[in-house]
């Protein structure tokens, strides 16, 4: 489709101003979601409750995507009848694989590593597409990146300093094994978006996973221990960043060149530990070893991005 120069969407403060806004969603999950834990009164070690928490968020944000791509469109957002193997496959490693591993491992770290953490899985995706699924070519642009993203989350991880603690299986783990199950999804997405509409495939892929989260959770004794309008707020707002941040990012990209709009991807890191240490009080976020960390991570997307990634780079 030819681009229109007249559109705002189209120009530097446009995209500038649109892609930040995303990332600013995205960045803000992580805080978000540390905060519903503590309203709905749910305990780190509640693994059942915590599945339930993230399949409700992912059920709610599937419903208003596949809203959203149905008034964009015009008409029901249906899948074709050859894309719900892929709206399976994409549900079991963008959404259930994924967050449960996300969602588990949050509970057992602060909200300032795992954004950083969660900031490597660009990384992770390119070294898949180049050696394992054979999609491109390794360059020494992606490579540079890839060594300063990895740098990065080394840093935030060594014991000592501000944020201390090492690594922990159930925490940085966990939230390490997430972003590689993301990883797997952003391969598999560039591959099934030739084949169907990426809106619709991200709309009934997140009902799907969510369903299924929300089920297991449910069967194995998951529960909501306090409800209350604040609690409902912050479940409402975590379901709508996840539509409205996509929605935005893919509306980006349909006017503009994908390493015009990915770049900004940077910011997501960014977004997360700024919101972490405000919101969560986590003041570790504002030290040297998370800055430090946090700039490798930054680079190295930057990096990536500059060198012509095909790619785009996500949040959670």
């Amino acid at each position: 489709m030819k681009q229109r120069s007249d559109t705002f969407l189209t120009s530097s403060w446009g995209v500038a101003l649109g892609a930040c806004i995303a990332c600013a969603l995205w960045g803000s999950a992580a805080p978000a979601i540390k905060t519903g834990y503590r309203l709905f009164g749910i305990p780190s070690e509640a693994v059942s409750t915590q599945i339930l928490f993230a399949g409700i968020r992912f059920s709610m944000a599937g419903i208003f995507t596949i809203l959203f791509a149905s008034l964009l469109a015009k008409k029901p957002a249906v899948p074709k009848r050859t894309s719900w193997g892929m709206v399976a496959t994409l549900s079991a490693f963008q959404t259930v694989i994924q967050y449960l591993f996300y969602y588990i491992g949050l509970a057992h770290t602060s909200g300032v590593k795992a954004s950083i953490i969660t900031g490597s899985q660009v990384f992770i995706a390119i070294l898949m597409a180049c050696f394992l699924f054979r999609q491109e070519r390794m360059t020494s642009k992606k490579l540079i990146g890839c060594i300063l993203g990895f740098s990065g989350v080394v840093l935030v991880n060594i014991s000592g300093g501000s944020l201390g603690g090492g690594l922990s299986l159930k925490g940085e783990g966990c939230i390490l094994m997430s972003a590689c199950s993301y990883s797997v999804s952003s391969v598999l997405t560039k591959t099934y978006s030739a084949r169907e509409n990426p809106l619709i495939l991200s709309g009934w892929q997140f009902a799907l996973g969510g369903a299924v989260m929300a089920a297991f959770g449910l069967l194995s004794g998951g529960s909501l221990p306090e409800v209350s309008l604040p609690a409902l707020g912050i479940l409402l707002y975590l379901s709508l960043l996840s539509t409205v941040a996509y929605a935005l990012w893919a509306v980006l990209l349909k006017y503009n060149p994908v390493s015009r709009v990915a770049v900004y991807g940077f910011m997501n890191p960014v977004f997360g530990v700024i919101f972490s240490a405000l919101l969560l009080g986590e003041g570790e976020g504002l030290g040297l070893k998370a800055l430090g960390a946090l700039l490798l991570v930054c680079m190295g997307i930057f990096v990536v991005n500059f060198g012509g990634s095909p790619g785009k780079v996500k949040g959670i």
